[in-house]
């Protein structure tokens, strides 16, 4: 943790969730209690089709609601787009961009999770921005270099602590149940700080909010938010089970 910086935990609900299961909202705002809302923001990124229904539910709870997935382009004759400012309008204070099913099953590149990030930040929603190596270019050694390529190309120009939030989930550990071990965690995180340092400067770069995911759980959340850099969680199959997501926000608080 960045003693300095208020942690995040944001869940991915991913391709999950219908009206019906707008009850796990309910019981996470339940058990964000007091003191967890003193210590640690919370963020729910249903699909687009709940956006609006969860924002409404969590009025006067405190937690934000974001997307999974922007357009880059505002508006216009793009069937099937969601744009950023429909994601704001509906309540999201957040989207995440450049998530790696995006890259991999989309063809993403990191052109095009800057442009989303920059239509993102032009709705005045805060982009969270995906990075990640593969297992193959962990074992070649190729990891950071990898990453810090994604951030450059990723990044927005002029972001700032308050427009920007990054994620770094190793591809090879999402939904897998593995993790990598805390030293390469720490490992990790340290670069991208540093590389955010030299793209935004050093003082933008110490306010902003870089997550760990990839099979965070209960179970290993805990020796992951003690690793410095790590400022919070982007979870997936947890988010899904209000008592896992809490025992996660109670980690990072």
């Amino acid at each position: 943790m960045t003693r300095s910086i208020r942690p995040l935990v944001a869940g991915n609900w991913k391709m999950n969730g219908l009206k019906a299961d707008l009850a796990i909202a309910a019981e996470v705002a339940k058990g964000y209690d007091i003191g967890l809302k003193s210590a640690v923001d919370i963020a729910i990124c249903p699909p687009a089709s709940l956006v609006y229904p969860a924002s409404a539910a969590l009025i006067g709870a405190r937690i934000a609601t974001g997307g999974q997935d922007c357009s880059t382009q505002a508006s216009g004759a793009f069937t099937g787009e969601v744009s950023a400012a429909m994601l704001a309008d509906a309540g999201a204070a957040f989207v995440i961009v450049g998530h790696s099913e995006r890259r991999t099953l989309h063809g993403e590149t990191n052109a095009t999770v800057k442009a989303k990030a920059q239509a993102a930040q032009q709705a005045l929603l805060v982009p969270i921005v995906c990075v990640g190596e593969t297992k193959g270019e962990r074992e070649a050694g190729k990891a950071i270099a990898v990453v810090k390529k994604q951030l450059r190309g990723s990044v927005p120009d002029g972001a700032t602590a308050a427009t920007l939030v990054v994620a770094y989930e190793p591809v090879w550990a999402i939904g897998t149940g593995l993790t990598p071990t805390a030293a390469d965690v720490a490992e990790m995180h340290e670069a991208i700080r540093a590389e955010l340092g030299r793209m935004l400067g050093k003082a933008a770069a110490a306010g902003v909010r870089l997550l760990y995911g990839g099979s965070v759980k209960p179970s290993n959340a805990a020796e992951l938010m003690t690793v410095a850099h790590v400022d919070g969680a982007l979870v997936g199959g947890a988010s899904l089970k209000a008592e896992d997501f809490l025992a996660i926000a109670r980690a990072c608080a």
